[in-house]
């Protein structure tokens, strides 16, 4: 094992933390269940942004990805968090910091929301709750958010955030049927925005 390795692996950080209406944390085994049943809730909204909403997501591989998940937060090279209402325990949606470079202290959100709980406010205050965990618990210098241009309520929600828009990356990837798609890309980076 490297010393890198080694050095994020003993990064001391907080695998929960909480927002006025959510619970925040690092996925644990026997997660998948809550989370699958979430996904299939929410399949149509999820299906044409997000790979996993698909017709193959069975309860099974779901705790596979979730244990995975689990792995790879205390590897510290991909945190995955996942949200839980306050009020009631349900799985609400996940969130996360993902394309981690240490060397620079730069993350990306990424997110999705379960559909009985959207147009609440639920993801702009775990989004807001995400970018206070990567400023202050990981010295964050840059956060991104990348989204599929044509995604407008992802979009609304790094604006509500106040992210800045840098910019559109033309035919940046492939969506969910494997057609090129634009990356609208927004951010926030030390010294500027916090």
């Amino acid at each position: 094992m490297s010393i890198e390795t080694q050095e994020k692996i003993m990064l001391s950080i907080p695998d929960s933390f909480e927002s006025p209406r959510l619970i925040i944390r690092a996925p644990l085994y026997g997660d998948g269940a809550a989370s699958y049943e979430a996904v299939q809730e929410s399949m149509e909204e999820l299906r044409p942004w997000m790979p996993f909403a698909n017709d193959s997501l069975t309860a099974e591989n779901s705790e596979i990805n979730i244990r995975e998940a689990y792995l790879k937060f205390l590897e510290r090279t991909d945190l995955r968090l996942l949200l839980f209402s306050k009020e009631n325990g349900q799985f609400v949606g996940s969130s996360g910091l993902h394309r981690i470079d240490w060397d620079v202290r730069k993350f990306e959100i990424g997110y999705w929301l379960r559909s009985s709980y959207a147009g609440q406010g639920y993801m702009t205050e775990a989004v807001e709750a995400v970018t206070n965990y990567a400023i202050h618990e990981l010295a964050a210098n840059r956060i991104e958010i990348r989204c599929d241009a044509r995604n407008v309520k992802s979009a609304k929600v790094a604006e509500r955030n106040g992210f800045v828009l840098e910019g559109i990356l033309r035919g940046d990837s492939l969506d969910v049927n494997h057609q090129l798609s634009d990356t609208m890309v927004f951010s926030k980076v030390r010294g500027k925005e916090f």
